[in-house]
């Protein structure tokens, strides 16, 4: 790959911060806050509210899927990213705010609440695949990992912080009025409408759209290209072209389907892990939200690390080493329950069950940030310059269109062994198969 131009200090800080930006939707809206609150005092009953979530989840994945490679095709043939990110950014923005009008008590219009938020998803997902096609044209090869592992990390730090502020200051107990820090909520939110819930949407909109403004000001984009109309043809017929290729660029082709696998075994894990603890080890709300917060911790760690390890070593051995370090922690998890520990172990003390799973869960956030900031840069190996932003669309093409494999197959193996501690193994099953697969990948990286 050719050198790419010094990019400032500035220019790339503003990179980063897009993942700052992004992870609040992620963290309140998808895991913590939001989708909790929807499914448990929204919809008519949790078990509705879950198939209506899985719905527009699924739905917005699918969009996602059919049209990711398209669009990276077309950005890869005109020329800029930054007008697609703005774009998307805006989708991110009115689907995040619109969750607001999702009121308690059989008031809220549940489908304009679920259109909204699949919107957002499909905002936040694209956004992320032409910010991620930006990166080879910032910094060198040799400095990729750092660069991926530094914004994932700062990421994190994003949605720690936008977490505690939500749990701390605005999501309050109807019974008590008091949030997590013990204060009533900050500008009148009233805990008995779940207002402090609902603003999870418009804060997340305000967060994104206020630190997406440096990368749209300061990071040097790419040039446009002549021909638009011409060039989404010849762009649209090479996607094809390369689809049709992929057997004969075997690399490129395993490590989409490896990276499917681990990404679909580690997504699997971030859903279902709260869902583990509340039912197995009895984890209360707050229990899991104080998890929640030490992974997010971890997580920072382990992509800033991560990102250091994949410069020193190539992005291949990090995505490696931390697949197996999440078969360990899935493991451990698996492993213990309130009357045992690594499956025979007796548990001695009461608090034995809640600390181990508060260890294995910053592993969880520690490989977990590792391996997704080491991903995107192991992509890069694969592909020609010229083919970032498609092959950012095919990874997120595949990406999305298994997703749908580790949730169905711990729905079915629980449901056929009447037991989440079975049903969770086909996460472990996942992690392991992805990571063999990667013997077969190649790492292009050399150490100067």
């Amino acid at each position: 790959m050719p050198s790419a131009p010094k990019t400032s200090r500035r220019g790339l800080f503003s990179w980063m911060l897009f993942d700052w930006a992004a992870q609040p939707f992620h963290t309140l809206i998808i895991t913590f806050v939001f989708a909790p609150y929807f499914a448990a005092t929204v919809a008519p009953s949790p078990e509705e509210g879950q198939a209506l979530w899985g719905l527009a989840t699924g739905t917005a994945g699918l969009a996602i899927a059919l049209l990711a490679p398209i669009l990276g095709t077309l950005a890869d043939a005109t020329g800029p990213r930054k007008p697609w990110i703005a774009g998307f950014g805006l989708l991110v923005a009115l689907g995040s705010a619109f969750l607001y009008l999702a009121t308690p008590g059989g008031t809220a219009p549940i489908p304009l609440v679920l259109i909204a938020f699949a919107i957002g998803l499909i905002g936040v997902e694209f956004a992320a695949v032409f910010n991620n096609s930006m990166m080879p044209a910032l910094v060198p090869r040799a400095e990729l990992g750092k660069l991926s592992g530094s914004g994932w990390a700062l990421g994190y730090v994003g949605g720690l912080i936008s977490l505690v502020i939500a749990l701390g200051l605005m999501s309050a107990s109807p019974e008590t009025g008091r949030t997590l820090f013990g204060l009533s909520p900050i500008l009148g939110l009233d805990p008995q409408t779940h207002a402090g819930d609902r603003a999870a949407g418009p804060f997340t909109a305000i967060w994104f759209t206020l630190f997406i403004i440096p990368l749209l000001l300061f990071t040097p984009d790419m040039p446009r290209r002549p021909g638009r109309k011409a060039a989404l043809g010849a762009g649209l017929e090479k996607l094809w072209q390369t689809i049709k290729s992929l057997p004969g660029r075997p690399s490129y082709a395993i490590f989409l389907v490896a990276s499917m696998i681990y990404r679909d075994g580690l997504n699997a894990l971030y859903a279902f892990g709260g869902i583990y603890a509340a039912g197995v080890l009895g984890l209360s709300i707050i229990q899991i939200g104080l998890f929640g917060i030490l992974a997010t911790i971890t997580g920072t760690i382990g992509a800033f690390v991560g990102g250091r390890m994949d410069a020193r070593f190539g992005p291949r051995r990090v995505v490696f080493v931390n697949c197996w370090l999440l078969v360990i922690a899935a493991t451990i998890v698996v492993s213990t329950t309130s009357e045992n520990f690594l499956f025979i172990l007796p548990v001695t003390t009461p608090a034995l069950p809640l600390i181990v799973f508060y260890v294995a869960g910053g592993l969880i956030g520690a490989a977990g940030g590792a391996l997704q900031a080491a991903d995107r840069t192991l992509l890069v190996d694969q592909v020609e310059p010229g083919e970032t932003t498609e092959a950012f669309g095919l990874y997120a093409l595949t990406g999305r269109a298994t997703s749908f494999i580790g949730p169905f197959s711990i729905g079915l193996l629980t449901a056929l062994s009447h037991s989440q501690r079975i049903g969770i193994l086909p996460i472990i099953v996942l992690l392991a198969l992805g990571a063999l697969a990667l013997f077969r990948v190649r790492d292009s990286y050399k150490r100067t």
